[in-house]
């Protein structure tokens, strides 16, 4: 397993050679980089040791671990990232790799960062889990939804882990249910975790497939994807630039009036949860079907707070 310094070199190089993504950078460059960051941000634990093998080393870490690949262009003497999709997929690791750096350099100093104090517990589960994932062992555990008063015994086959808002869920299938279903299961809702040495013959499925047209972690295989066009005011254009809605975002107007987006996805709860919380700064253009729906859920708000 890499360490901690190793991790920091590879997110690093990942960000240079995405920045240079047109024309790469040499062997040189990167080194020149990596010494800039190693004295600028004081991180690291030990003086920098990088050499061209450990660049080597790096450039295979980062495609085993990440799946990040690098290619040395011969004509221009440089290294490109070949492929965009992994390196975004890396950035919630990297950026919780920073938030530990960061944490690290300030932990003797109280009043510099200050983080959420209620985020949802059950991650000390996420080792067992992925072993269990990666072994094809049935597991079984308490769990207790938040609206229900005691626990229940759930025994499954788990596939895949998905995070959604800071907080991560099981992709199982219920060994006691009559068809194969994958449903969630929130880690934060898990007890008495037991993994089993039964294995399971895992189908092959494309999990990501079945969220490729989903908000949250609902997956609505039945139904078929939309395309919903809302409206922003302008001053809401750099919060909904910089932290898409869905990754089939795509800007449709973008002036001094109004920043318009069209998504292409299935509307679930969670999706609309998401666009009340644009609320005054929103308008949605179409479906109308979306439109009603999202009227709806502003007028049972409304209706709530009358009663007060």
């Amino acid at each position: 397993m890499a360490k901690r310094d190793q991790m920091l070199r590879l997110m690093h190089i990942s960000n240079l050679l995405q920045n240079k993504k047109n024309i790469g950078a040499s062997y040189d460059e990167v080194r020149q980089y990596l010494e800039e960051k190693h004295f600028d941000q004081k991180g690291y634990d030990n003086d920098l040791a990088f050499s061209e093998k450990t660049f080597k080393r790096d450039r295979d870490l980062l495609l085993e671990i990440f799946g990040i690949e690098t290619q040395f262009k011969r004509s221009t003497m440089t290294y490109q990232v070949v492929d965009d999709e992994n390196v975004e997929n890396a950035k919630g690791i990297f950026d919780n790799l920073l938030l530990i750096n960061a944490y690290k350099q300030t932990a003797a100093y109280s009043k510099i960062m200050f983080f959420e104090k209620r985020q949802a517990s059950g991650l000390d589960h996420l080792d067992g889990i992925i072993y269990a994932i990666k072994n094809s062992k049935t597991i079984s555990f308490q769990y207790r939804k938040y609206w229900e008063d005691v626990s229940h015994k759930k025994v499954l086959q788990p596939y895949a882990l998905k995070e959604f808002r800071n907080r991560w869920y099981l992709l199982a299938n219920d060994v006691d249910g009559k068809d194969f279903f994958l449903k969630t299961y929130g880690l934060d809702r898990i007890t008495d975790l037991d993994i089993s040495s039964k294995k399971f013959s895992k189908k092959e499925i494309d999990i990501e497939a079945l969220f490729i047209h989903s908000f949250g972690i609902v997956a609505n295989l039945d139904d078929k994807p939309e395309k919903i066009t809302l409206s922003f005011k302008q001053n809401q254009k750099g919060f909904v630039k910089s932290l898409p809605i869905h990754h089939s975002q795509k800007i449709l107007i973008d002036n001094n009036e109004e920043y318009r987006i069209e998504l292409n996805l299935i509307p679930t709860y969670d999706f609309y949860q998401e666009l009340l919380t644009h609320a005054e700064r929103l308008k949605i253009v179409e479906p109308k079907t979306v439109r009603i729906k999202y009227l709806e859920f502003l007028q049972m708000a409304m209706n709530m707070n009358k009663k007060l």
